[in-house]
């Protein structure tokens, strides 16, 4: 660290630009030196003058960077590119049906089951990282190894986004406004670009569209719900995402996830809907508040779901007739 000068470390950690400014040092003029030079070139008068710990500044610096780099995941070793799911047993202490799970980024897992089957439970157990300590006796595994305590106990690292089935905002702030505030804590260089990005997927995902002076309170559950997942897909480091019940949110559900998937997230999805079911590569059959078992979709199923696409084409066409105050006819449910 020593070594780069200081437009090497601007360059590769911008947030470094806080830490000299945390520390009222005027790198200007100075960028071609490393920072052991910059400290140098101070005489003892001016160190005394401007209270300038050279050892100090030295010392904390690099610890700074690495706080930085884990609080916006830009560690390599904090890249997450599998999850694992090692049984546990369910509300009776019969051990649950599987060996172990396995997901990777970019896969979609759904997981089924009777209301008060137990789906939210393994939903929880994956956001806490679950070490065979909650009522369940589960442990996830992150890149097959037991996971650092950073991704428990670490406000820093955010391992896990959840969208649960109900969302609504209570901040006094546009929409606008709102990202502004999650792209500034993120450091984000390209905020503009990103805000509008998401903005436009959020619409292409609600049924009704709104603009960046929206105030987040007036948005409906729908709309709040297509925010935070174009937020979640675009701006959050979080590299798991838990949805609950993503069908009753009001907005294009498979757009959603394709929207997830693409940003190489690892999701997982409680549903009671067949399409989303089968949409995943694997489900997870709850039971009884264990895993029963895991399935992978098999080819007959997927022709199965061209049909169900179908079908759902029909059901939201004439959903969105209905919308726009339009009568049915027979002809709408060919």
């Amino acid at each position: 660290m020593n070594e780069k000068t200081i437009a090497q470390l601007l360059t590769e950690f911008p947030f470094v630009s806080d830490y000299f400014a945390l520390n009222e040092l005027d790198v200007t003029g100075y960028e071609s030196m490393t920072f052991p030079q910059f400290l140098e070139h101070f005489s003892p008068a001016e160190l005394e003058d401007l209270a300038i710990d050279k050892e100090r500044l030295l010392a904390d610096l690099p610890a700074f960077i690495q706080q930085m780099n884990d609080f916006l995941g830009l560690d390599s070793s904090s890249l997450v590119h599998s999850l694992t799911i090692l049984p546990g047993h369910d509300k009776t202490g019969v051990p649950e049906g599987f060996e172990s799970l396995t997901v990777s980024s970019s896969q979609i897992i759904s997981i089924v089951g009777p209301t008060g089957s137990g789906k939210s439970r393994l939903l929880a157990d994956i956001e806490w990282v679950a070490q065979g300590d909650t009522p369940t006796g589960r442990s996830i595994l992150i890149n097959g190894e037991k996971p650092d305590n950073k991704w428990r106990f670490s406000s820093g690292n955010k391992l896990v986004a959840q969208l649960s089935q109900n969302m609504n905002f209570v901040m006094d702030l546009t929409v606008r406004e709102f990202l502004e505030l999650h792209a500034q804590s993120r450091l984000c260089d390209n905020a503009d670009t990103v805000i509008a990005r998401i903005i436009e997927e959020a619409n292409h995902l609600a049924g009704e569209q709104f603009r960046m002076d929206t105030p987040v309170t007036s948005l409906s559950g729908g709309q709040s719900r297509a925010l935070m997942i174009a937020d979640t897909a675009i701006l959050s480091t979080s590299p798991i995402v838990l949805i609950d019940e993503i069908e009753n949110a009001g907005i294009d559900r498979k757009k959603a996830l394709k929207l997830l998937v693409a940003e190489d997230k690892i999701v997982l999805m409680a549903t009671h809907d067949p399409l989303l079911a089968l949409i995943a590569d694997r489900r997870i059959v709850i039971r009884g508040g264990g895993i029963h078992k895991v399935l992978s979709t098999t080819e007959q199923e997927r022709r199965l779901l061209k049909e169900l696409e179908q079908m759902d084409a029909v059901i939201q066409g004439a959903r969105h007739k209905l919308r726009d105050g339009q009568t049915l006819s027979v002809e709408d449910l060919k």
